[in-house]
């Protein structure tokens, strides 16, 4: 067992209001530059929708991640060594500008300079890359709150399998925001695509960065990662992806979306977990037992075995104690209500989702009954296949049961919270039905509800010695 740390994040999605609020901020902080107009660290997407870049999820297309070879080892999608060889200079599964969208501002100045007439003037939409005049028809939220649903909602990946008409009642009753960064990995495909061997995960905190002095643009990074969260810098000729905002996670601060998240959804937490363990985690055979084999990857910081173990393997005192508290620990693994994001494309994502329940209670609410009944909840969980089997192609490979378990566990919470603070007594049962405990769901709700900074954010300072 080698122990490894790595600064993982937690989002609850029924908190996330689509604001936006990270997205600038991030923009802001660090693609505020020429050559990254048309690049997103963090974005927020409307679900079901195509994405950013369109369709990102297709990996028939874009061949990013991993898959398993005849002989059940791991092997890129894309391609090995030879592969990259023949394409070096064409790379066929690269997105190109049109995927993502030609990013555009608006001539502010004619308001004010434009001479006088008997119309009004008009801010005309320019393009960022050449400066013309252009008309804009696609963005990185262009079907926000599902916009366009007829046509961008029904190119949504992750409705593959769904009936016909289960798309269109789909469509109707049922959308939640997913905020997306860079997953950091704990088996980044982006870093093993890389030619070049400018792509690195950092072993003191796990966080995958671009080494520019050694990138040459040649962009298997870009198509190799399943997330699409990797970019090229057409005026620099490097690529650039999302920091994790180390500057500020040395610091023993949360990233930029963090700190300035409006509904509070993001957790930020050390994780521990067993190096020598990925490789078997990322390589079982079926899909549907990646989600188990990844949290068999994560050690128990409570354990005093585990501490020795981390100690003797050099992490620090700080460190292992910031484990223990971790908020991201408890989600995962203590609760099992976070959920890695597309766990089939055995990179072992590092940035977990607690799903979202308010869509299921807002069905509820469609056929006439109040969604505060626990017991219709759970009827509804087990009748509307719509939102479980969607969820469950986003965070469990299409496992329906992990996502169904959930979901129960989150309803358990809302009514147990809802019974004990109006002074209505207390249903075991409900409890019971959802596997968990009063302590659990009260601990449960103290994590997703009402923690404070601290206890969201437990974030220790980098060691520079050694």
């Amino acid at each position: 067992m080698r122990v490894m740390a790595q600064v993982a994040m937690v989002m609850n999605l029924d908190k996330c209001i689509g604001c936006h609020t990270c997205s600038v901020t991030c923009k802001q902080t660090w693609t505020n530059r020429p050559g990254t107009e048309y690049v997103w660290f963090n974005n927020v997407e409307t679900k079901p929708g195509a994405g950013y870049p369109r369709r990102y999820e297709d990996q028939d297309t874009w061949k990013g991640g991993w898959t398993l070879d005849r002989r059940g080892r791991l092997k890129l999608r894309a391609g090995g060594r030879l592969r990259k060889l023949l394409t070096l200079f064409h790379n066929p599964d690269l997105p190109s500008l049109d995927d993502f969208y030609e990013p555009w501002t608006y001539d502010y100045q004619s308001l004010t300079t434009a001479p006088l007439s008997d119309t009004f003037p008009s801010a005309r939409p320019k393009s960022q890359l050449t400066g013309r005049d252009m008309r804009p028809v696609h963005g990185p939220n262009w079907d926000d709150d599902l916009a366009g649903a007829a046509e961008y909602a029904a190119t949504d990946p992750n409705l593959k399998g769904l009936a016909e008409r289960v798309r269109l009642e789909f469509e109707h009753t049922f959308m939640f925001y997913l905020p997306r960064i860079c997953e950091h990995c704990l088996n980044p495909s982006c870093v093993a695509s890389c030619p070049s061997g400018a792509m690195y995960k950092r072993e003191e905190d796990g966080i995958v960065l671009v080494d520019e002095d050694r990138c040459r643009g040649w962009r298997f990074c870009v198509s190799g990662c399943p997330y699409k969260k990797v970019y090229f810098n057409h005026r620099t000729g490097k690529a650039e992806k999302c920091t994790f905002c180390y500057p500020r996670i040395e610091a023993g601060q949360p990233t930029i979306c963090s700190e300035t998240c409006v509904g509070r959804l993001r957790h930020l937490g050390v994780m521990l977990y067993d190096a020598d363990a990925v490789l078997d985690a990322a390589s079982v055979k079926d899909d549907k037992d990646l989600y188990e084999a990844q949290l068999s990857v994560f050690l128990d910081p409570h354990e005093e075995g585990v501490r020795e173990a981390a100690a003797r393997d050099g992490i620090a005192h700080d460190w292992i104690e910031a484990a223990r508290r971790s908020p991201v620990y408890a989600l995962i693994k203590e609760h099992r209500v976070a959920l890695p994001l597309h766990p089939e494309y055995r990179t072992l994502p590092m940035v977990w989702y607690v799903p979202p329940l308010s869509p299921v209670a807002d069905a509820v609410h469609a056929t006439g009954y109040h969604d505060d009944d626990p017991d219709r909840i759970f009827a509804a969980i087990d009748a509307l296949r719509i939102p479980v089997e969607y969820l469950a192609n986003l965070f469990t490979a299409g496992d329906t049961a992990v996502v169904e378990r959930v979901l129960r566990t989150l309803t358990a919470m809302r009514g147990h919270m809802r019974a004990k603070q109006l002074g209505d007594p207390v249903d075991p049962h409900l409890l019971e039905r959802a596997g968990t405990t009063a302590d659990g769901v009260e601990d449960l709700y103290r994590l997703l509800a009402v923690a404070k900074y601290d206890e969201r954010y437990v974030v220790p300072k980098a060691h520079a010695e050694g």
